[in-house]
């Protein structure tokens, strides 16, 4: 996958991280949508989870990042969506292996156990791993409820 679009989104735990990734990814020339917040001011995930994910289940971008303080809540809200697989990522092989065998298209961060070093190499490996198909197409295709 040549990703060149993103979508990003966090709460306020995660606002400080997120700023470092949308800087990182335009250094690459990825595009980079930026839902929010744009302060570390109190926020509530869902209002920053749901749009990035809806831009992801529209195809409006390649892929979706999203980070909160635990990575759970974030994830879990953007899970709601039935074309979201998001996946949380906290080591570069969790990373690797839910784009590689389950097809994530959002990747959620735990801005409060990650380091900033090793959550920039889980979004290098995150965006450049594709899909491998085969054998986990049919259970990547199990999981929407529809």
């Amino acid at each position: 996958m040549n990703v060149q679009k993103i979508a990003i989104g966090s709460d306020h735990a995660g606002y400080e991280l997120k700023a470092r990734v949308i800087e990182h990814l335009r250094q690459k020339g990825i595009e980079v949508i930026d839902f929010g917040p744009y302060t570390d001011d109190r926020a509530d995930y869902p209002d920053y989870a749901h749009p990035v994910a809806k831009e992801v289940e529209n195809n409006k971008v390649d892929l979706g990042i999203l980070i909160c303080g635990s990575g759970n809540g974030i994830n879990m809200t953007a899970n709601k969506h039935q074309g979201i697989r998001s996946a949380l990522c906290w080591e570069v092989e969790i990373a690797e292996m839910a784009r590689l065998h389950n097809n994530a298209n959002i990747m959620a961060l735990p801005a409060r156990y990650i380091t900033e070093e090793k959550a920039l190499q889980c979004v290098d490996t995150f965006i450049s791993t594709d899909f491998e198909g085969g054998r986990h197409a049919g259970r990547v295709d199990k999981i929407s409820c529809n």
